[in-house]
């Protein structure tokens, strides 16, 4: 297989059209506040790419929907970055399905809902806050006799402009009376006090909509609520859900990124001047790395997110920015100062694709949990 030819073959397969509509389209035309690129992903059917075909979905496996966002990456880094964010609440929703066991249950019944109609999903779980876990609340909750009403702020918010609902982690007493327990809540974008406002003033990854969403007094209705029956931090069935969400977090976005580099690196390598030594490292670095991603998308494929596998992602992860800083630099200098100086995209894919080490939780943050676990303590997220 040619550079990139599986990953868009898949894309291909799960997403008809999405590629092409994609590769008409100027990359800085994608990579603009007002981008069409989230259209083109709704209307190609890209916001069920996760959910069961059962359910009215694509279908796609872990390692499908890495060399989706992969190939989604090489066209347009904002579409790949804004729409990691809809998968990683999709797959967090459907981590719920399962565990509530019943296949025609409300989180079934939702999420069959999203993939039916095309609805874009933004995430308001906490996943940038320091010390705090993935689905830790950063949302504050009062039960009410209508329901819930929420108030708080979650920035940046990608795809925030786009979005049909918003999920968002939070605390609500038990329905049995006994203490609070975590639940994922679903914010249709157009309730009442419900608002998006400015806050990504960076031209690079602009295209991906990560501005502020304010809630203000927000009701959402019971049926909108989903209970994991488990108290936040504590119980296997949530600490499998937090760690679930952060593989598929870590794979997705590393597959995005890989993406954004791969661009730059298919320039080089349809470039006959550029010497073969120098053409074939790049490719060489890029697939090595694009296998270790996908030996984790392999890991969730076969049920294995556990602890262990986290551990891995991570390690991936961060073994993919240090690949990311050496490929991308080398491959803007073999394109050469002309192709620099005469358009703004290899400028714009090489500030992009830095973007992998900006992302939750930091390598710098994760230092001393690592150190724990290789010494046989159990793995936290700093």
């Amino acid at each position: 297989m040619r550079f990139l030819e599986c990953e868009r073959a898949t894309l291909a397969k799960l997403l008809p059209d999405l590629d092409a509509a994609l590769s008409e389209t100027p990359l800085m035309e994608l990579e603009r506040p007002s981008s069409p690129g989230v259209r083109l992903f709704r209307d190609s059917g890209g916001p069920g790419l996760l959910v069961p075909q059962a359910h009215q979905g694509r279908g796609a496996t872990a390692l499908d929907a890495l060399r989706v966002q992969r190939a989604i990456g090489s066209r347009s880094p904002s579409l790949a970055v804004g729409t990691t964010m809809h998968h990683f609440s999709m797959a967090t929703l459907v981590g719920l399905g399962d565990l509530g066991g019943q296949p025609d249950g409300l989180e079934w019944m939702l999420i069959e809902g999203v993939a039916s109609t095309n609805r874009i999903i933004a995430s308001g779980f906490a996943e940038g806050r320091g010390g705090a876990g993935i689905l830790q609340p950063s949302m504050t909750a009062t039960l009410t006799e209508d329901g819930v009403r929420i108030n708080g702020v979650k920035r940046p918010c990608s795809l925030a402009r786009s979005m049909d609902v918003l999920t968002a982690s939070v605390m609500v007493p038990r329905e049995d009376g006994q203490g609070e327990e975590l639940a994922v809540a679903l914010v249709p974008a157009e309730s009442e006090g419900l608002s998006v406002s400015g806050f990504w003033s960076s031209a690079f990854l602009a295209g991906a909509e990560s501005e502020q969403v304010t809630l203000t007094d927000v009701l959402v209705p019971p049926e909108l609520l989903l209970r994991t029956a488990t108290p936040a931090g504590r119980g296997q069935g949530l600490d499998e859900l937090q760690t679930a969400g952060l593989i598929w977090f870590q794979a997705l976005m590393t597959g995005s990124y890989l993406g954004v580099a791969s661009a730059l690196v298919e320039r080089v390598l349809l470039n006959d001047r550029i010497p073969e030594h120098e053409r074939v490292r790049l490719f060489v670095e890029t697939e090595a790395a694009m296998a270790a991603a996908e030996g984790i998308a392999r890991r969730v494929d076969s049920g294995d997110l556990g602890e262990s596998a986290l551990a891995q992602a991570l390690c991936v992860r961060y073994g993919v920015q240090d690949t990311l800083a050496r490929i991308v630099p080398r491959a803007v200098e073999l394109l050469g100062g002309l192709n620099f100086m005469t358009s703004d995209e290899v400028g714009h894919l090489a500030a992009c694709a830095n973007g992998l080490s900006l992302h939750p939780p930091s390598r710098s943050r994760m230092t001393e949990p690592i150190a724990g676990y290789l010494a046989d303590r159990p793995l936290a997220i700093a």
